[in-house]
């Protein structure tokens, strides 16, 4: 069977592509509840989930990733778990010790393209839709199953109307924090490129006033240019979709892998630390320098000192103080003198 394929990585995506298919056709009662008018999304969530399979595996097969998971998913049941994965994929602490500008642009935009793709992927591959019986109540339906029954006029079916406007303004929001920031940030300015950094946001703030629009257009103008404006939106979500496992917004699904490398310092940290061959601060896991060791002997990569000693057996100040000792003959990295931001955080 893997003859029938150009890689091992094809044979995968091709797969989930497969098992894709199949929960379309049990999820909506074998095609009956299927939205042609969102066939358009339909295609491009398909592409785009292969594509973002693809990407992902191609990633895992590199030697410290391997590594990275192997080792993760063993701890995935430690304790501290629950915890970490509210910390790093709920309330992004982590960026928030960044400052709480980055912490609410990050979560206006993560927040807000997670839930619209709860919203959106559902409905495009017919795994929920609506029914309305004569009594006035909506019955959400999930998979065959009716799930729940509310009021047409309450405020749960507001937000099930809304939801994506909703999500469209939080968008909206942390896309022109982020711009503003990388207008004004010294530091952003030098780093960023415009395909890399702002082609993406660019696409989501499209996106979300193109699909404000269409409301606006049915609420205000009784349905007056929807058709086209249908179409654009569409187009560029389709656009966006196809780019986004290539890009900078392929972070957004890969995200929840962050629990792992967390759980992997966490765990081997406390286990073993290792203090550096030079100073004797203890800087990282003994694990993960025998890693980074391991994977560079894979990649026939050796860095050695003089003394014999590996770089990944350095602390970062003794290792840029080696650094310095090649270009100077002189001894930099014994001398016992801690940098003047060794210490500093953020």
């Amino acid at each position: 069977m893997n003859r029938a394929f150009a890689s091992r990585w094809a044979r995968n995506v091709f797969a989930t592509v497969c098992a894709l298919a199949a929960l379309m056709y049990i999820g909506s009662r074998f095609f009956t509840h299927l939205d042609l008018a969102l066939y358009g999304y339909m295609v491009g969530t398909v592409v785009f989930i292969g594509g973002f399979f693809y990407r992902f595996m191609a990633w895992a097969e590199r030697p410290p990733t391997r590594i990275l998971l192997r080792k993760g998913v063993r701890l995935i049941f430690r304790r501290s778990t629950p915890a970490v994965a509210a910390d790093h994929l709920v309330v992004h602490r982590f960026i928030w010790n960044r400052g709480w500008y980055r912490w609410l642009q990050h979560i206006l935009l993560g927040w807000g393209c997670i839930l619209s793709a709860f919203v959106t992927f559902p409905l495009v591959f017919g795994w929920m839709y609506f029914t309305m019986a004569d009594n006035g109540y909506y019955t959400v339906v999930g998979f065959g199953l009716d799930l729940m029954r509310v009021p047409a006029d309450g405020w749960i079916a507001f937000l099930f109307y809304n939801a994506l406007n909703i999500t469209a303004f939080m968008v909206i929001g942390g896309v022109c924090m982020a711009l503003y920031r990388r207008i004004r940030n010294k530091q952003a300015l030098a780093e960023q490129s415009f395909a890399y950094d702002f082609l993406p946001l660019y696409l989501l703030l499209f996106i979300s006033v193109t699909g404000l629009l269409l409301t606006f257009s049915n609420i205000f103008l009784h349905g007056f240019g929807h058709p086209v404006m249908s179409l654009i939106h569409q187009w560029s979500v389709i656009l966006t979709l196809l780019y986004l496992p290539f890009g900078k917004l392929a972070h957004i699904p890969m995200r929840p892998l962050s629990v792992l490398a967390r759980n992997y310092r966490d765990h081997y940290g406390e286990a073993e630390p290792k203090a550096c061959r030079v100073c004797g601060t203890e800087f990282v896991s003994a694990e993960q320098s025998r890693d980074v060791v391991d994977v560079l002997k894979q990649n026939n990569l050796e860095f050695k000192t003089e003394d014999g000693d590996h770089l990944a057996e350095l602390c970062l100040p003794c290792r840029r103080k080696y650094r310095m000792s090649r270009f100077t003959g002189i001894p930099t990295h014994q001398f016992r003198v801690k940098e003047a931001n060794q210490d500093a955080k953020g």
